[in-house]
């Protein structure tokens, strides 16, 4: 009985502890499952930014509709496409992060410049119409503004 318990003791003094190649195991599944949720995360985050300055852009349309309708008199907001900018009437430019681009598709009457344009509000609340659209990376939001009603809506195009 006395050799029995021995063979026990010596079994669970080995078993106690992990091997090498099992700790080498663990910590490169830990390592791809930190580098999957990174990469989700930061995807997650330039897709909140992109959705951020779109409704942000959406709000400025609005604002200028309204502004248009109050005043009765047309109210445009203009486009900086070379400095990646905006401004409604009455407010400050408001600049788009560094790594966004915006385009510009509008009636030929409202091209300021090569690079600039706006959409006009009248006093009725319709428009001049077109869409906008906001990029960074492969994410795209696009505004689209309807001449008739002059509605604004915000959709995100698939990847």
């Amino acid at each position: 009985m006395i050799m029995r318990y021995r063979h026990c003791q010596q079994r669970s003094a080995r078993s106690r502890g992990f091997t090498l190649i099992e700790m080498i195991a663990v910590i490169v599944l830990l390592a791809i499952v930190l580098a999957v949720s990174t990469l989700s995360l930061s995807r997650s985050l330039s897709s909140a930014k992109v959705r951020a300055a779109s409704k942000d852009l959406v709000a400025a349309l609005r604002y200028t509709r309204g502004q248009a309708i109050v005043k009765g008199k047309p109210q445009a907001l203009v486009l900086n496409l070379e400095n990646n900018s905006y401004l409604a009437p009455g407010k400050k430019s408001v600049s788009l992060p560094k790594d966004m681009v915006m385009r510009l598709t509008t009636a030929d009457t409202e091209q300021t410049g090569a690079n600039s344009g706006g959409i006009r509000f009248f006093a009725d609340g319709s428009s001049t119409g077109g869409h906008i659209s906001v990029l960074m990376g492969n994410r795209e939001w696009r505004i689209n503004v309807a001449w008739l009603t002059g509605e604004i809506e915000l959709d995100e195009k698939p990847e």
